[in-house]
């Protein structure tokens, strides 16, 4: 890495600030694919009409816009994934990183790797980041549009790395902090014989129009039930956790996973989807994500020998790491011991 790279790392959070500014201001959901002025733009949204041109500037040197002769703009394909129609859309996870709460949370990296103790958002706001969606209502809309934002766009990864599984053997498949459901539904949609469950928590599940069970036209085979993943289990063939083990501490997932061995059928598998670390040798994305978890909770990415002992410790035997043909995240599998 040389000097520029270096300053192109320094004013990296100038772009993220400048993108999630275009998102909350609705400039992707206004831009077409044909030119439109910046003054017609600043009009339709009610925005300064001189920051907004300088605003749609910025995003332009980003590639999210492309800028035309007399202060015309219109929308690249990088961007239209910024627009809430897209079918990946990443909309919600720039709400969500980029919004106040977790941008607050980072200025405390310092202070907890100096004393060890982690949890930035317990520094920030004096409860956990599971506990803050009841009392802000809107931090807690675009928590479960991240969330359906990161399933959008991972579970064709996860349905990849999980292509050589015979599924046959499988009737009953339970995804365990499920969200919405959309990975689930991703599963019963290609297995027709499948019936799933999500287990969620039950504020989680109120807005059934949320729900993608009905979308995917397989709310006949799915079934949503609410509860906590520590206190509560789905009996059921297999499961799948994304996005779910790495939000906890060692202790508190081998909870979770030992809360499911109990009620799994003898031959159970179990998969946990997630981002893992490499070797030193190789940058990930997985390095990075490391550190976010540091600052919003009690978890931790880990490599595939560290989820492989929280399965051991558990009731359950590693059996093997699965990764797609594409993309970042893999799948750790896990057989009933």
């Amino acid at each position: 890495m040389d000097k520029l790279a270096v300053m192109d790392t320094i004013f990296g959070r100038w772009r993220s600030q400048i993108l999630h500014a275009g998102v909350t201001l609705g400039i992707f959901e206004t831009l077409g694919e044909k030119e439109m002025k910046a003054g017609a733009i600043a009009e339709k949204l009610s925005l300064d009409p001189v920051m907004s041109y300088r605003l749609l500037r910025a995003l332009a040197c980003l590639g999210l816009a492309s800028e035309h002769a007399g202060r015309s703009f219109s929308i690249t394909p990088a961007g239209a994934y910024l627009r809430a129609d897209h079918p990946e859309t990443l909309r919600g996870i720039t709400l969500l990183e980029e919004g106040p709460e977790h941008y607050a949370i980072w200025k405390h990296l310092p202070a907890m790797v100096r004393d060890g103790k982690q949890n930035g958002f317990v520094r920030e706001f004096g409860r956990m980041a599971f506990e803050h969606p009841a009392q802000n209502p809107a931090y807690a809309e675009v928590f479960d549009l991240a969330m359906s934002s990161y399933s959008s766009g991972e579970a064709l990864g996860v349905l990849d790395a999980l292509a050589n599984r015979d599924f046959s053997k499988i009737s009953h498949l339970a995804d365990v902090g499920g969200g919405h459901g959309h990975l689930l539904c991703s599963f019963l949609a290609k297995y027709p014989h499948l019936k799933g469950t999500v287990l969620e928590r039950p504020e989680v599940l109120r807005d059934e129009g949320a729900l993608w069970a009905k979308k995917m036209n397989v709310a006949d085979r799915c079934t949503y039930v609410g509860g906590d993943m520590f206190t509560k289990a789905v009996p059921a063939d297999a499961y799948i956790l994304k996005h779910i083990i790495h939000d906890w501490n060692d202790e508190e997932s081998v909870q979770i996973l030992s809360n499911i061995r109990k009620v799994a059928a003898p031959n159970a598998r179990v998969w946990i989807a997630e981002y893992i670390i490499t070797g030193p040798e190789t940058p990930h994305f997985a390095k990075l994500f490391d550190i976010h978890m540091l600052c919003w909770g009690t978890g931790r990415e880990r490599t595939s020998e560290e989820y492989a002992a929280l399965l051991n410790k558990s009731g359950w035997r590693y059996t093997e790491t699965l990764y797609p043909s594409a993309g970042a995240i893999g799948v750790v599998e896990g057989a009933a011991a």
